[in-house]
């Protein structure tokens, strides 16, 4: 199936001609996306503008959520974006509006993204990969898709160093970000999957987002 042929209707009939809503769970997620992770999102501005000023031509973007990403990317980009989540849908295409993009959402996964090998310049992953259930079959899936030379731009908050106290209140936490975080896992060594992944190049910066507990992250181009 072509990138322009992919199913675009996420909140709409389902089988059986049912509306989509998603769980109570994934509605209060969106939610909190839209409406609570301003003043994270502010801490990981700079670094985001710096990554996204490369974007051009067809753009993938996995769990782009409520769309926080959208005033970032330059405006004439091919933008499709994935998300299991179909609560999202509302607030990400009102973000889309207002940054002057035009977004064309679909409802999946990122273990198995419904387009051709090589359909796409840049894939874009951001607080992404420590929830998904697999991230050794998203990365695969993510080289398959990208065009020779494309790029995956990421940012991902990671495991602590072992043996140190953020890392044990990571794994203490764990239950509850998993339950409101929809599936995050606090302490995934992520870098090591990336580094794993068979990229041809792969940048990777880390540093700290100043929080209660202090949450590290990475962030960096992997290039096909």
């Amino acid at each position: 199936m072509a990138v322009a042929d992919m199913p675009s209707n996420t909140t709409g009939p389902g089988p059986g001609g049912a509306f989509i809503r998603g769980s109570w769970r994934q509605r209060l997620f969106a939610c909190g996306c839209a409406r609570c992770a301003g003043r994270y999102e502010q801490k990981l501005r700079s670094r985001k503008s710096a990554l996204f000023s490369s974007l051009h031509g067809d753009v993938l973007e996995m769990g782009p959520g409520a769309g926080a990403n959208f005033p970032l990317f330059p405006k004439h980009i091919h933008w499709v974006g994935i998300d299991p989540n179909p609560a999202m849908r509302g607030f990400l295409l009102a973000r889309a509006v207002e940054a002057g993009i035009d977004a064309d959402l679909r409802l999946g996964t990122a273990e198995q993204i419904d387009a051709p090998d090589g359909s796409f310049d840049f894939l874009v992953s951001t607080l992404v990969l420590c929830s998904v259930p697999e991230v050794s079959q998203v990365l695969r899936e993510a080289r398959r898709v990208l065009k020779p030379g494309g790029s995956l731009l990421f940012v991902e908050h990671v495991a602590a160093p072992r043996g140190t106290l953020r890392r044990r209140m990571q794994w203490l936490l764990r239950p509850a970000f998993r339950f409101f975080g929809d599936g995050c896992h606090p302490d995934r060594e992520t870098w090591v999957n990336l580094e794993q992944a068979g990229f041809a190049q792969l940048d990777l910066e880390r540093f700290t987002v100043q929080t209660p507990i202090g949450l590290p992250h990475i962030a960096g181009r992997a290039v096909k």
